[in-house]
């Protein structure tokens, strides 16, 4: 899953550990999320959408969107 969490980080130019703080988590769990190496929860994932006043689907994106999960 691939995401628009560090560009929107950016955006308002907030550190890792700033958005870490706003939402309730680690700094090292934004780098990972941001890095792809972890897929967030589906409350943080909400939590981020409230945060960045977007849907989750403008954050969060399947890598393939054409693939039927099992």
């Amino acid at each position: 899953m691939r995401n628009n969490v560090e560009h929107l980080r950016r955006e308002r130019s907030w550190a890792q550990e700033a958005l870490a703080t706003r939402v309730g988590v680690s700094r090292q769990t934004v780098n990972a999320i941001e890095a792809g190496r972890f897929n967030p929860s589906l409350p943080l994932a909400l939590r981020l959408a409230r945060l960045f006043d977007k849907p989750v689907e403008e954050i969060f994106f399947d890598d393939d969107p054409g693939r039927v999960l099992p």
